[in-house]
């Protein structure tokens, strides 16, 4: 009965990093044939070197009613960790202008509902990969600390774990003290903040360790992989897309994934489609750190103020974070390095010498609610799919998303499939 099945379909995923990549993890393993196409190598985008936590449990939006107050210092203040400067560019006011009104409590709540049922999906995902397969990540699950610099921001943040528990998530409220009970490399910082939301579940991991660990994994498993190799278009024949031209000739296939971050809006426009994707850059740098007992952290730490995250990999450290509104530019600026390197010294000031720190900026593709987009859009070509607009939790979505986008892909394509060799995943979509 096998052998008179069809050959499966062939699905094209545009985009090598952790979301392209976790995509073609579950359309391989869900019977399809797949190839990867990426204009660099895997994991070499906004995957490379980000914030390396995984919150399945913390998901609070960007865009939440508190961000208003915050607008003069983000307009104006040099040294503001939310940076926006406007340009000539109708893409970024149109994103801007749906993202203030995505700032609203009605909208947060919803979007935090949503992004939790995701990241529980995506959990599940990731997990079974490291289940079944050996591969070395650096990951750990030591929970994490959210701090709060004062009476107020704290308060909102215990209504923010409010909702989140009544949703499912499992935190806790703690005092300074009770946060250096938990991580003791806080202890000379705490005198400086209120209190902090420890959320014991949470984990991270090296992504980009991932992404090449999945790479392998994929072409042991038959993935075609044409790396260093852009898109220069997808060709469109009235409803459909027939090709992805590369300069080593077209791909042809049945569908074609668009998992290229930042770089989505410009593709999708080249098929007459719009989608408020934008990029959100941000840096981190990453230390060794010392083996002085009690030095550096073992738990993953955000500090909700200076809007920095810590991440413990294995013997290193890596300090994240900031987000600029300012266009397609990977420019490291010294000053923001200097500005991660001072957070890092005033929460863990004998983690590390802090002398070879390895800066790194990258894009975020963020869609102004939060929420990623998952299938095919509307006017669009009907074997186009999308697995965009993650932001910044793109290694923490990867999995899920990947599992929705590819019941989506099963439910299509059904009677050239044989049954998927994994648990099927709801097919929702975020489109």
């Amino acid at each position: 009965m096998n052998a008179s099945l069809p050959p499966p379909p062939h699905v094209c995923v545009l985009g090598a990093g952790i979301v392209g990549l976790a995509t073609a993890w579950q359309l391989r393993r869900d019977g399809f044939e797949v190839t990867v196409i990426d204009r660099a190598q895997p994991g070499t985008g906004a995957s490379a070197a980000n914030g390396a936590q995984l919150s399945y449990a913390y998901v609070q939006p960007l865009a939440d009613p508190g961000i208003w107050r915050q607008l003069p210092k983000l307009l104006f203040a040099a040294d503001s960790p939310l940076k926006l400067r406007l340009q000539p560019d109708p893409h970024q006011w149109a994103w801007g202008l749906q993202f203030l009104a995505a700032c609203r409590s009605s909208v947060s709540q919803r979007t935090t509902a949503s992004l939790l049922a995701l990241a529980t999906e995506s959990r599940a995902g990731f997990e079974r990969l490291l289940q079944e397969h050996a591969i070395d990540c650096d990951f750990s699950a030591t929970g994490k600390l959210v701090l709060y610099a004062d009476d107020a921001s704290f308060a909102a943040a215990r209504q923010q774990m409010a909702l989140q528990r009544q949703l499912g998530s499992v935190q806790h409220a703690l005092s300074p003290a009770e946060s250096v009970a938990v991580e003791p490399a806080l202890a000379g910082y705490a005198p400086r903040f209120a209190g902090a939301i420890h959320t014991p579940s949470e984990c991270a991991a090296d992504c980009h360790k991932v992404c090449v660990a999945l790479m392998q994994l994929l072409r042991e498993q038959g993935v075609r992989f044409l790396l260093d190799t852009p898109v220069t278009q997808l060709v469109r024949r009235g409803s459909e897309v027939v090709a992805a031209d590369t300069p080593q000739g077209p791909v042809q296939a049945d569908a074609f994934v668009v998992a290229l971050g930042s770089a989505s809006h410009p593709m999708a426009r080249s098929l007459g489609l719009r989608v408020p994707v934008y990029p959100l850059k941000g840096y981190s740098l990453t230390v060794d750190v010392t083996d002085a007992p009690g030095a550096a952290p073992r738990v993953n730490v955000t500090d909700a103020a200076r809007k920095v995250v810590f991440a413990r990999l294995g013997q290193r450290l890596r300090v994240a974070g900031m987000a600029e509104l300012v266009g397609e530019n990977t420019h490291i600026p010294a000053d923001r390095i200097d500005s991660l390197v001072a957070s890092a010294r005033a929460l863990f000031p004998h983690a590390s010498d802090y002398q070879d720190v390895r800066p790194w900026a990258g894009l975020r593709p963020a869609t102004p609610t939060g929420l990623p987009m998952i299938g095919r859009l509307r006017g669009g070509p009907h074997n186009a799919w999308f697995n965009i607009g993650h932001g910044a939790l793109g290694f923490t979505l990867a999995f899920g998303s990947a599992q929705r986008l590819s019941a989506q892909l099963r439910e299509h394509h059904a009677p050239r499939l044989r049954p998927p060799t994994g648990p099927a995943a709801p097919a929702a979509c975020s489109a």
